[in-house]
């Protein structure tokens, strides 16, 4: 069964990033692997940055434990959101419901989401497009960096979990074990904004930025269907959906200004180094 544990996740979240990155490229997709393991070790720039988005995705690992164990808040804004926009995400899903669909949007959201974060580090290291992998750690890091204090701060209950709106959780269909298996990764009430939207939206418009038209392609078509699994599957409500746009496309248009600045100053660095030695 596709999602029986979270290691059958991870094993066929890596055989996404293997066919996105060879796609993607046309070149063999180990050499990402090769290439990152040489800017880790050869670039004290890039080691410290993707030191520190490690670090950001641990802490947003661990940010439900630490809101249950040591941050007395219990605030609940799902009623609020529910009341500005209504029955939004329900009509959506009387519209568009249909068995066939489900497990593909299911899929998108689960395996083709991480997948596409992982395999656009992959694909500008694979071209030594170095700009652009310092923009998209740099973005990752905004994204997170910025949800985090949200999630804490203004807690908002997934659509489905909250009974005035009658939405269905359509995931369950085809991941009957969500709740047990994949919800320590994600807290029910960090929803607001969706992460899920922000980074597919952060991972498009890089693509489209990085002249790889190739990829553009595949990141803009895969983030259009993820935004639409968040609705369709319902966990998000549309409020969440703006915000992480509005976030993916500030935290893109950052990283790009950041990733160029930092390639920039290595670049500098390294000429400095080899007229003075």
């Amino acid at each position: 069964m596709l999602y029986q544990s979270m290691n059958t996740i991870a094993l066929f979240t890596t055989l996404n990033v293997i066919v996105l990155l060879w796609v993607g490229t046309l070149h063999n997709p180990f050499k990402a692997l090769f290439a990152l393991v040489k800017e880790l070790v050869t670039t004290p720039r890039f080691f410290i940055l993707f030191a520190a988005m490690a670090g950001i995705l641990m802490l947003n690992k661990y940010e439900l434990q630490f809101e249950q164990e040591y941050f007395n808040y219990h605030k609940d804004f799902t009623p609020m959101i529910f009341g500005w926009e209504g029955s939004f995400v329900k009509h959506l899903q009387e519209l568009f419901y249909s068995p066939w669909i489900t497990p593909i949007l299911a899929y998108f959201y689960l395996l083709v989401f991480q997948a596409l974060i992982i395999g656009s580090i992959g694909v500008y290291l694979i071209q030594h497009n170095k700009a652009h992998v310092y923009a998209t750690c740099y973005a990752i890091l905004i994204n997170y960096a910025m949800a985090i204090p949200f999630f804490l701060l203004f807690p908002v209950n997934e659509a489905w979990s909250y009974q005035p709106a009658g939405v269905t959780f359509y995931m369950l269909e085809v991941f009957p074990d969500f709740e047990s298996v994949y919800r320590p990764l994600s807290g029910l009430n960090n929803c607001f904004p969706s992460l899920h939207t922000s980074l597919s939206v952060t991972m498009a418009i890089l693509a489209f930025r990085s002249g790889n038209k190739r990829w553009a392609i595949i990141t803009g078509v895969s983030a259009a269907l993820i935004v639409f699994s968040i609705f369709y599957l319902g966990i998000h409500w549309l409020s969440d959906m703006i915000a992480g746009s509005l976030l993916g496309i500030f935290a893109s248009t950052l990283g790009i200004y950041l990733g160029r600045l930092t390639h920039q100053k290595a670049r500098t660095t390294s000429l400095y180094n080899k007229l003075t030695n």
